[in-house]
């Protein structure tokens, strides 16, 4: 999947973890007092012409307490999880289809975008990446539900140390690749020192087998001249 889709997926993802935060502030607020917000709601535009776009925010002002209101709380939690989850799986993919792109970085490029315009498109995911991980941090840290208790400190905890943990891996990966090259190489070059001398003896041995047979009818014809 290219950066670019998995980008959309983040960023879809970071509006569902607010969504998520927001109907769980919603459903708190409404809890046992539906009638007296849709009453409240009714009384503030009673008496009141409303255009037809006002009324129907009016009405999904109304359908998102009712919504609020009947939601199970460790539904939201879980999807307010969920939808986190969804946001870093698109995030390590990205990073992941970068970091496979710098290692194929020394292979001659045979597509039709620059090279600035791919260092642009890198510079501008990245930032935007570099901005959704901004907002699911605040939205988390003010936003989360306190049942989730300090998710998003323990969680960057975490993350920092696989992190680190994946830098370790991928420098071991780039010393195999570089190792399994250099083998790549080195069997690349025994196999054509062996093709090599396959030839020349080949070679050789065809050349001596013309002389023998050259000497072989050169003796034939003296004993042919002596018997005459």
């Amino acid at each position: 999947m290219d950066p670019i889709t998995l980008l959309a997926m983040a960023n879809g993802a970071v509006a569902a973890v607010k969504k998520g935060c927001q109907l769980y502030k919603d459903m708190k607020g409404a809890a046992g007092n539906v009638k007296e917000i849709l009453d409240d709601i009714n009384k503030q535009f009673a008496g009141k012409k409303v255009s037809k776009e006002q009324a129907q925010k009016i009405e999904e002002k109304k359908a998102e307490v009712k919504a609020a209101a009947s939601a199970d709380p460790n539904d939201v939690i879980g999807r307010i999880g969920e939808n986190l989850g969804n946001f870093f799986d698109a995030f390590d993919k990205i990073e992941q289809a970068f970091w496979e792109e710098e290692r194929k970085s020394k292979v001659v490029y045979s597509g039709d975008e620059s090279l600035g315009k791919r260092a642009l498109n890198r510079v501008l995911i990245r930032t935007r990446l570099e901005q959704m991980h901004a907002e699911i941090r605040q939205e988390m840290t003010w936003n989360t539900p306190p049942e989730l208790g300090d998710l998003w400190s323990r969680f960057e905890k975490m993350r920092e140390q696989m992190i680190q943990e994946q830098e370790i891996a991928r420098e071991n990966q780039r010393i195999k690749d570089q190792q399994t090259a250099f083998r790549k190489r080195e069997f690349i070059s025994f196999i054509e020192n062996q093709v090599i001398w396959a030839v020349a003896l080949l070679i050789i041995t065809i050349f001596l087998s013309l002389l023998l047979w050259s000497i072989k009818r050169h003796n034939e014809g003296l004993l042919r001249l002596w018997l005459a």
